[in-house]
């Protein structure tokens, strides 16, 4: 009878020892969950200055759950779209650590403009296409013009001692690329300018034509982006990476690591990409409202404003790698988008058009067209000789205030039927 009951005690003993482990190995995978995301918070939320916008994410939704004025909704939802912004890039370059750098390369190219392109389908499913074609515009300008000069600008002070220069190679293709896209826009406004006085009689036709036209060469553009992408990233990576960038990347890979793990930058990346959507349908679903508010047209909100706000990240680091006399990356920053807007984002949402219904055409009439072709003739000038200083940086930045200041004052009616025949409604 003794050994049965020291038996019994011996397996009760047994069990409570087996489930105090069990209940200590749950504290522990607790307390491992509770730690990785405390960094995940950290690192994601906590890992900007521009953190400090956040809070106008909650706003936003509450201004809109209670029917607060619109300009608020729009003013919140602005703000709360910059610091998202820079996230997604901060997202996309970890799972890149993960991925490899061509996956990741792809990845930065689809998500690097997340913002815009978000917007941008956002007005064209509300049919606001003055609204896209600006923000678009905008977009392009703003890298063109305010990024890649103010890093000009802003380089060239800090090394005023130092020649700055950068491999014209890089800035040659993407060159190329603008080019090519402003011939693709320049063609439904040339075909419309040269029937002249006859468009009176045969307004259905030409508009049918000119939608034809850019249905056609968005998907010519769309080609060239795909090409561009793979002599990118696959057949001539040399010319985007100058052998002192690849040393650092080696270097930097090896002692580098990413601050979290793959499925958590992932679900991030879904989760912040759902709430810029969610605040992009705010912002284009107010932005006449606070285009009447505060009496600035929103053509110049449309093309100055939400550009600044939606490249505010790409802003900021391309200075920095200015500051740091690499101006290769700087310029590879600038251009990139301003080509991925150009080439990818603008033929996107014609095709996207043309799917859905939505008679989205590339005739950005005269003053923009014109803004644009002058703004790409600037940049091959600036960038011809290879070098660079400070005086380079004041000009492109000049020349963007002077197309602010220029559609500051461009206010026409809003609901203007005809826009697509070079009057773009604001």
């Amino acid at each position: 009878m003794g050994s049965l009951r020291d038996l019994e005690n011996n397996v009760g003993e047994e069990l409570e020892r087996k489930n105090d482990d069990e209940i200590i190995m749950k504290k522990k995978k607790n307390a491992q969950i509770f730690r990785i995301l405390l960094v995940n918070f950290q690192e994601v939320i906590l890992g900007t200055k521009l953190c400090l916008l956040l809070p106008a994410i909650p706003l936003a939704i509450l201004a809109q759950y209670y029917h607060f004025a619109r300009p608020w909704i729009f003013a919140f939802s602005l703000l709360g779209l910059a610091p998202l912004a820079e996230r997604v890039s901060f997202l996309t370059e970890q799972i890149a650590h993960f991925t490899g750098p061509t996956v990741g390369g792809l990845l930065n190219a689809t998500c690097g403009n997340a913002t815009e392109m978000i917007i941008g389908l956002f007005a064209l499913y509300q049919r606001k296409i003055h609204v896209l074609k600006y923000s678009l515009l905008g977009s392009i300008l703003s890298n063109l013009l305010l990024v890649l000069g103010s890093s000009l600008f802003c380089g060239g002070l800090a090394n005023i001692k130092k020649e700055q220069r950068f491999d014209r190679k890089q800035a040659d293709v993407n060159s190329l690329l603008l080019l090519l896209g402003l011939l693709c826009h320049m063609l439904p406004l040339m075909y419309r300018l040269a029937l002249g006085p006859s468009i009176n009689n045969i307004n259905n036709n030409v508009a049918t034509s000119i939608l034809g036209l850019s249905r056609v060469s968005s998907i010519g553009m769309l080609i060239a982006y795909a090409a561009y992408l793979f002599f990118q990233l696959k057949t001539h990576r040399q010319f985007f990476e100058s052998p002192e960038e690849e040393e650092e990347e080696n270097k930097a890979s090896e002692d580098e690591e990413a601050v979290i793990g793959f499925w958590s930058s992932f679900a991030w990346l879904i989760g912040m990409t759902i709430t810029i959507a969610l605040l992009s349908e705010y912002v284009v679903g107010t932005i006449e409202a606070a285009s009447d508010s505060w009496g600035i047209s929103v053509s110049f909100i449309s093309l100055i404003v939400l550009p600044i706000v939606g490249n505010a990240a790409e802003h900021a680091g391309s200075i920095i790698f200015a500051l740091k006399n690499k101006l290769d990356i700087s310029l590879g920053v600038a251009l990139g988008s301003a080509s991925q807007i150009s080439m990818f984002v603008v033929p996107l949402c014609v095709i996207m058009g043309w799917i859905i219904g939505v008679d989205m055409d590339l005739d950005f009439s005269i003053l923009e067209t014109g803004s644009l072709a002058f703004s790409i003739i600037l940049i091959a000038f600036t960038l011809q000789d290879g070098t660079s200083h400070y005086m380079k940086g004041a000009i492109l930045c000049l020349a963007y205030c002077a197309i602010g200041a220029c559609f500051f004052f461009h206010k026409i009616p809003i609901n203007i039927e005809n826009y697509s025949y070079g009057i773009m409604s604001a």
